[in-house]
């Protein structure tokens, strides 16, 4: 995405839907942006042929911080939209979601 699409869509607040924004939100949305600054950084590193080393080892920085966003918005949903669908649960079901929680870090 070109850099100038990038900065309007970062002024664009976000607007509660069906699922509502959550507290979390406001996390992701950083973590992305420090992420695209990142991006920006590796795509200079590679131009101005730095070393391969430093270029992967921003680039494993960049797929920790995206893959941490990710997590964040999945337990997020599971946590509130998810749980909310449910309605009041036993005990055994709590836990069964807390395993799909666990389980999700492997997606």
């Amino acid at each position: 995405m070109p850099r100038a699409e990038t900065a309007k869509r970062a002024d664009v607040q976000v607007a509660p839907h069906d699922h509502g924004v959550h507290g979390t939100h406001k996390d992701v949305i950083n973590r992305l942006k420090r992420a695209d600054g990142h991006l920006q950084t590796i795509i200079g590193m590679i131009e101005g042929g730095r070393a391969c080393v430093d270029v992967a080892q921003q680039m494993h920085a960049v797929i920790r911080a995206l893959e941490g966003a990710k997590e964040t918005f999945i337990h997020d949903h599971i946590d509130h939209c998810l749980e909310a669908a449910m309605g009041p649960t036993k005990r055994v079901d709590r836990a069964t979601i807390g395993q799909f929680k666990e389980i999700t870090k492997y997606l």
